[in-house]
């Protein structure tokens, strides 16, 4: 196999394999996530989607060598401590990306992916990047996975309306279809909240707004996810897990 888990190999293996792999890490959050969805969510989603997009690899010709590391399943959620959460403050989030980052290219690494799963990490996760790129002899990416599709999934690509939204359609779905077993149903349908929230529907296009109170007023969740579907679910985490594959690829061609 071309992909591993750091987890189950031992340090020469992890030393022969930073010579010319890519180093992957999932980053996540605990976090409430509506009444029906429970609080890992978004590590669970984003591991299955590096999961898949691995196995994709996996069966091609002449993969990218890939190591995954664990799910770092804390991050930065603040705004969901009305109800639940376990959350790292930004400085903190960045301060240990920036550890891991630091460790990999001690242990040999020379090219990191960082894929996430939580939409309160990503400007941390992305300016971590950069700044680590500038002092570190390093190539490193970085993505949320909502945003990766394959060309060719046309309508499959989501209802951009509600993608990624929260405790909504979207996780909702691809939960359905990853492990419908932690799902409480039915999902009870979510009358409209007026006005709808500032920080998902700004007044003016390119404007990022928050207003205080603002998630406990929408009970948690973005949008009604009881229209979520299993199946489509499924074909959207598959979308996902192509999209992430080729941008796997691309990565290692560019940066070899």
């Amino acid at each position: 196999m071309s992909q591993s888990r750091l987890t189950e190999l031992t340090w020469r293996e992890v030393r022969r394999a930073g010579e010319r792999g890519i180093a992957l890490l999932p980053v996540g959050s605990q976090e409430q996530h509506a009444g029906h969805l429970p609080m890992g969510t978004d590590t669970l989603l984003v591991e299955e989607v590096v999961d898949r997009a691995l196995a994709l690899l996996d069966r091609e010709p002449a993969p990218p060598e890939v190591v995954r590391l664990p799910a770092l399943p804390f991050g930065h959620s603040p705004h969901h401590l009305f109800a639940a959460a376990v959350s790292l403050s930004a400085a903190t989030l960045g301060a240990v990306l920036d550890d891991v980052l630091d460790s990999l290219v001690t242990s040999g690494y020379r090219r990191v992916m960082v894929v996430n799963g939580h939409g309160g990490n990503d400007e941390i996760m992305r300016l971590a990047v950069k700044r680590f790129a500038l002092r570190a002899r390093v190539t490193v990416a970085a993505c949320s996975y909502w945003t990766l599709t394959a060309d060719e999934d046309g309508d499959e690509a989501g209802r951009p309306d509600v993608t990624p939204g929260h405790a909504g359609w979207f996780e909702t779905s691809l939960m359905l279809a990853a492990h419908p077993e932690l799902v409480h149903t039915p999902v009870p349908a979510r009358a409209p909240v007026q006005p709808p929230p500032l920080f998902d529907h700004p007044p003016h296009p390119g404007l990022t707004v928050e207003r205080h109170g603002e998630w406990e007023r929408v009970d948690g969740a973005t949008d009604d996810a009881s229209g979520a579907d299993a199946d489509r679910g499924g074909r959207l985490l598959d979308g996902r897990a192509r999209g992430l594959a080729r941008a796997i690829r691309a990565f290692d061609a560019a940066s070899r």
